[in-house]
């Protein structure tokens, strides 16, 4: 059986505009984070969501109450969060090596590989529930680029930079649990 699933980033924040690494600390939505997330919602309010998930981080929560205009009970799942940078949380990206795959853990952080597998788990047992058609979940660009990155190479720019409020539509096949990515998203440029 063939369900869809679309993977949101978050809306801009404070972080993300000083150019700090968020991770898993979290930094509120600006105002043009919150347009986004008004965008966006228009963008997918024709959709009939059957449910819908949020990371457990704020600026997600935020975004996913603003794009369902606080009309949908929403689940916070820490298995959406993003990857953990550990001591490098909140310091400037500049300090950002060139290969993350295990950097990060010697500095009490998470893997590439850690998080992917903590993403691709948590969205396969999000969408194995009953009544779980057409499902949202708010994210961040890390763990939805590393989502991605699973199941194919991403595209070239995405590698670049993940845009906030940007939407990635996959097919769910039930009988083997595996997503492939539909479409790509930006009703915010």
């Amino acid at each position: 059986m063939k369900k869809t699933f679309y993977m949101m980033r978050h809306g801009q924040t404070l972080f993300n505009i000083r150019r700090k690494i968020q991770g898993s600390c979290d930094s509120p939505l600006t105002e043009v984070g919150i347009q986004q997330a008004e965008i966006a919602g228009a963008f997918l309010k024709d959709i009939s969501f059957d449910h819908v998930y949020s990371s457990s981080a704020e600026r997600a929560c935020d975004t996913l109450e603003i794009v369902t205009k606080n009309k949908m009970p929403y689940a916070r799942l820490k298995g959406l969060k993003e990857m953990s940078f550990g001591t490098f949380e909140g310091e400037s990206e500049d300090l950002n090596p060139e290969d993350k795959s295990t950097f990060f853990l010697e500095y009490g952080g998470e893997s590439r590989e850690q998080v992917t597998k903590r993403l691709v788990g948590t969205c396969r047992a999000i969408m194995k529930q009953d009544g779980h058609q057409t499902v949202l979940a708010v994210s961040h660009a890390g763990a939805c680029l590393h989502f991605l990155s699973h199941w194919q190479d991403p595209m070239p720019e995405l590698k670049k930079g993940f845009p906030n409020c940007m939407i990635l539509k996959y097919e769910y096949e039930s009988e083997d649990e595996s997503f492939r990515l539909l479409k790509v998203y930006r009703p915010v440029d």
